[in-house]
């Protein structure tokens, strides 16, 4: 690997003794990992029936490195969401954020997903979450992540960080915002991330990441907090960010970061390279842990107002359409509760204390329940994925190494008897998607974008 002579000058600088040791980081090769999803399963529960070896993330009790032979990626058990693929260093930023059950919280900077996932685990489907991502193309990983992980409570936005404060001046109990950032960190794990360095360093981040953290700011409730989280080692979009801010806003302070061990945060000696805050602030290095380099602060708001919410800026909902209902009286032993929302013939399940966002881009405005089509109703594949089996009156259930859960991932059409309808299918358990049985035949319902190729 080549990294940049600019670079290697400055990490010399900045580490000093500890240098060498960085630098041979970069001959061992990267981390793999991967994060239980405690929507669907509890991790004793999914440690029974793991098919890989796994090793725990020091730092994250769901999160565990796994073998990169083991290729998770591949197997049923990551289409039915029972873990997202995730670079262990990744998830301490959400650990540090620690979101609770049936808070407000903003994901700022949400593409791909995986902090908006691991964040839903911890609210365990309660509150209100707003996965928010400005680049178009980034976002549809972010959809697809939300519904394939179960998460019922988010709101998909795609607008800039500032665009939201028109709707959510002063509301949200916790923001997580992970940067854009020139990426220092992640060189081992993505080359690419060499070039673009060369092309956009530190000084074309800082001021974007000065924008984000400002509007975040506003956004916040008095006693809420904000973590700022970047994966580059740059003091200038790190510390230097952080110290500006503070100078700036007056009613924010830096908040101890606990219950992480010593060598998780640098040491004294870099410390003083940095700037007067010291270990307040979180450094991951790749020569002291075994994940890539990241960098997370939390910064709490001890002034300032509290959101308060009018009747007339309720999301009120609509009525529940009849071909819904009948579809859940024929389809499913559960029930749902409302508000639900239309947009075209799209039926959502809206979060509960929803302000009213008209004129918002969002492209996600809950749970996508389904879509109404000639007097009909056909469910979506993100509801089948908040299911439990037991939830659904029909249901086929593969072994994770029969070759027909294989066949139905591929999107081909089944010979099986049934009775007649909506059918879940999952595998060992746990739900994939839908299939229409028609006698003899189970044909297939899985999304085309979602089909695997090989």
């Amino acid at each position: 690997m080549r990294l940049p002579e600019q670079f290697l000058y400055k990490m010399k600088k900045f580490l000093q003794d500890e240098y060498e040791a960085f630098l041979a980081s970069y001959q061992e090769p990267k981390t793999q990992g991967i994060r239980i999803n405690t929507l669907k399963i509890s991790v004793e529960e999914f440690l029974k029936i793991s098919p890989f070896k796994l090793d725990p993330v020091p730092w994250c009790k769901e999160g565990f490195y796994y073998q990169e032979e083991d290729r998770p990626g591949k197997h049923p058990y990551y289409h039915a969401g029972l873990y997202y693929i995730q670079e262990p260093s990744a998830m301490i930023p959400a650990e540090i954020l620690s979101p609770m059950a049936g808070e407000r919280i903003l994901d700022a900077c949400a593409a791909p997903g995986g902090k908006t996932i691991q964040i839903a685990n911890k609210m365990n489907g309660m509150g209100i979450l707003v996965s928010n991502e400005i680049n178009l193309n980034r976002v549809k990983a972010l959809i697809r992540n939300v519904e394939l992980f179960g998460v019922a409570n988010a709101v998909v936005t795609n607008v800039p960080a500032e665009r939201l404060l028109d709707y959510f001046e002063s509301y949200f109990d916790k923001i997580l915002v992970d940067a854009p950032c020139s990426g220092e960190g992640m060189f081992r794990k993505d080359e690419s991330m060499i070039k673009s360095w060369e092309k956009q360093g530190p000084e074309y981040y800082v001021p974007i990441q000065a924008e984000i953290l400002d509007a975040a700011s506003k956004m916040l409730r008095k006693g809420g907090g904000v973590v700022y989280s970047t994966c580059t080692f740059s003091a200038e979009e790190n510390e230097e960010v952080v110290e500006t801010f503070l100078q700036t806003h007056k009613d924010f302070q830096l908040k101890s970061i606990d219950n992480f061990p010593d060598q998780y945060i640098y040491g004294e000696s870099i410390s003083k390279n940095i700037n007067k805050y010291g270990n307040l602030s979180m450094r991951l290095w790749p020569h002291r842990i075994k994940g890539e380099g990241h960098f997370a602060a939390y910064l709490e708001k001890d002034n300032g107002k509290n959101f308060v919410q009018a009747d007339s800026q309720y999301q009120k909902g609509v009525a529940v359409p009849k071909e819904f209902q009948e579809f859940v009286e024929k389809n499913l032993n559960i029930s749902y509760g409302g508000p639900f929302e239309m947009h075209g013939e799209q039926l959502y399940q809206v979060p509960k204390g929803l302000p009213v966002l008209k004129g918002l881009k969002i492209l996600r405005s809950g749970l996508l329940l389904g879509s109404l089509r000639k007097q009909r109703f056909e469910p979506s594949q993100a509801m089948a994925m908040t299911l439990k089996k037991t939830d659904a009156r029909r249901v086929v259930d593969f072994s994770s190494n029969s070759p027909e859960v294989i066949k139905y991932l591929k999107g081909e059409t089944l010979h099986i008897d049934g009775e007649k309808g909506w059918t879940l299918v999952c595998v060992d358990g746990f739900p994939l998607g839908w299939a229409k049985q028609t006698g003899d035949l189970l044909k297939n319902e899985y999304p085309v974008a979602w089909r695997r190729l090989d």
